[in-house]
């Protein structure tokens, strides 16, 4: 997702159709990636069929979904065929250097304000919540990891065998591919920010708790080195989780998906990697977009979803430098200590929006030169996202069973109410400004591990 950043001064049979089902009397025109979600089982018949309309690039047998390089012209007559249920353009996704971590968790590092907010730490006292993430299992959908992420977060705690990385989609290329070992060649930093909240990480000689320091994360790269990508990709990398979860390999832990990206519009494809995820019994989360009154973006915004609004602190910035690890939030918290960015995408008529979490100035590994270690302030709701699919592994930690509906109405019931108001609030510079949000801005308000973990049976 788009976010702001701010430098933290540290530097630190099927398949022989595939490729070769290209109809010699094709549309013509400008090519596109045509997502499509049939009724019944994919077969070769199907496939020589789609193929008079375009060239079949990928199949996605579990969800019965096909994905065309089409041309938009095409649409009608696709969607005209009676075993299609939905045929759309492949949707547009954003999530807006190797040594060792001499330790293998982050369980004992410092507390910082975030984690503080939502009551996993406590100035002074450290961690106060029992669990810690242990023997759940989160996949990171997002760009994968840097060159250098050895260097940040415990290797112990990255579940290589199962990290891989999806690319290709939309537009032109259309095909969706696998790369085995793109996972940790990132150059956008996205996606390695969005674990550490989760796992913790190495700044220096301090490390920094994380929100589930032993959980495994799985990366999954399903957006680019722009930090953009496109829904069919996305549905690939969670159809992969889904499998892993019911195959074996995974059938005897609780999984969760953190998804910190999202688009304008719901994709059928999507959806339907979704559902089947869910009834394999993953945990999705993902972040409800930085579009402010433009609206939620999806998949966060579709009802299953567990989706997350960014809140911020009043306190920030309060202590020149280290006020992100130095200063303490108010226990219990005090919704008067809080807001809603004004960036959070506010909830829309037929969209679900179900947390708050901090997702304001959020401190993380973050490079802008390859090789170069550094660390950023960064504010988005890619950054309030893991802190709630972090919650949700220490609640699969403490019930393993744990279903998605469960999950959400838990979190839903124990969530503090942030209605709509108004609250100065200091920016980097020191000033102080104005922000506002209304009823449509924090869902069922500001979620806390103590008081979802209370709730989790």
């Amino acid at each position: 997702m788009r976010h702001r950043a701010h430098w933290l001064n540290i530097n630190f049979t099927i398949a022989s159709l595939l490729f070769a089902t290209t109809a010699a009397a094709a549309p013509t025109g400008a090519r596109v990636g045509v997502n499509v979600l049939l009724s019944t089982d994919v077969s070769s018949a199907i496939l020589a069929d789609l193929g008079q309309q375009g060239r079949v690039r990928d199949v996605v047998t579990e969800i019965r979904a096909v994905t065309l390089q089409t041309t938009a012209d095409a649409l009608p007559a696709i969607r005209a065929l009676p075993y299609v249920v939905s045929a759309t353009p492949d949707a547009e996704r954003k999530g807006s250097p190797v040594d060792g971590v001499a330790v293998t968790d982050f369980g004992d590092g410092l507390g910082t304000w975030d984690l503080d907010a939502i009551d996993v730490t406590d100035l002074g006292r450290g961690r106060v919540v029992e669990q810690d993430g242990r023997g759940v299992y989160v996949a990171v959908l997002d760009t994968g990891l840097l060159d250098s992420w050895r260097q940040y977060l415990p290797q112990e705690r990255i579940a290589e065998p199962w990290a891989i990385a999806f690319g290709g989609g939309g537009g032109d290329a259309g095909e969706v591919s696998s790369q085995p070992n793109k996972w940790e060649h990132d150059q956008n930093s996205h996606g390695t920010h969005v674990t550490s909240t989760i796992l913790g990480y190495q700044m220096g000689a301090r490390r920094i708790n994380g929100v589930a320091p032993m959980a495994t994360v799985i990366p999954v790269k399903v957006l680019n080195q722009n930090g953009s990508g496109w829904s069919s990709v996305i549905a690939r990398g969670i159809v992969y989780v889904a499998d892993l979860k019911a195959s074996g390999a995974l059938s005897g832990s609780p999984v969760v998906i953190n998804m910190s990206l999202g688009g304008p519009a719901l994709d059928a494809m999507e959806q339907a990697a979704i559902d089947y995820a869910i009834a394999r019994g993953v945990l999705i989360v993902a972040s409800a977009g930085n579009q402010g009154n433009a609206g939620m973006g999806y998949p966060g915004a579709y009802a299953p979803v567990i989706s997350v609004a960014a809140s911020g602190w009043t306190g920030e910035w309060s202590v020149p430098g280290s006020w992100w690890r130095t200063a303490d939030v108010a226990d219990p918290v005090n919704t008067a200590d809080f807001y809603i960015t004004d960036f959070s995408s506010r909830q829309l008529p037929g969209q679900d929006l179900d947390v708050a979490a901090p997702g304001s100035w959020i401190v993380g590994p973050y490079q802008v030169n390859s090789g170069q270690l550094s660390y950023y302030y960064l504010g988005g709701t890619s950054m309030a996202s893991p802190h709630v699919a972090g919650i949700v592994a220490l609640m699969a930690q403490k019930s393993p069973a744990l279903a998605q509906a469960q999950a959400e109405a838990y979190l839903v019931g124990a969530a503090i109410p942030l209605p709509a108001g108004c609250r100065m609030v200091r920016r980097p510079g020191g000033l102080p400004a104005q922000v506002c949000w209304g009823d449509d801005a924090s869902g069922a308000g500001l979620v806390t591990a103590g008081a979802a973990l209370a709730a989790t049976p």
